[in-house]
């Protein structure tokens, strides 16, 4: 072989190899993503059916169930709009208590009730996730829209 044709080659491999460690850090980031999903979409049926996402919103009054002699706990969270139940198995955080923000990493299971793998509630009384200020905030414009609030049924129906 020629030096022209060896260094041709030694690039072509270079490029290569290039393009397969691209499409494999790629597709590494794919599947780590976590999508963000509000809670009157998980409640409507438009969430990641294969893949945990996030939820966040506020937990509402008087619905957290403890389990004795157990880690189990129940809570149901909402957007201003609709509400999901929340499962969690674990420790729960310092801060986390009911009308208090949270943000709950998992996935749905086919009883309608999510199921968290992690729980995170805000660290102070100023701060709250970007992502769940920004939909609360949303869902509060819509809310002093609508004359009357939404019920279970209508909310699944919008």
């Amino acid at each position: 072989m020629k030096p022209r044709q060896q260094r041709m080659l030694a690039v072509g491999l270079t490029l290569a190899g290039l393009a397969v460690a691209a499409a494999l850090a790629f597709r590494a980031v794919g599947d780590n993503m976590m999508f963000f999903v509000e809670i009157s979409d998980v409640v409507a049926g438009n969430y990641p059916e294969n893949r945990n996402f996030r939820i966040g919103g506020l937990v509402v009054n008087d619905s957290v169930k403890r389990e004795l002699d157990s880690l189990e706990i129940n809570f149901r969270v909402t957007d201003t709009r609709c509400e999901l139940p929340v499962a969690y198995s674990g420790v729960l955080p310092d801060l986390f208590r009911e009308g208090q923000g949270v943000v709950a990493h998992g996935r749905l299971g086919g009883d309608g009730i999510f199921k968290a793998e992690k729980i995170m509630a805000k660290h102070d009384e100023e701060y709250m996730a970007p992502e769940v200020a920004e939909q609360l905030a949303k869902h509060a414009a819509d809310k002093m829209e609508a004359v009357a609030s939404l019920s279970p049924e209508e909310c699944r129906q919008s």
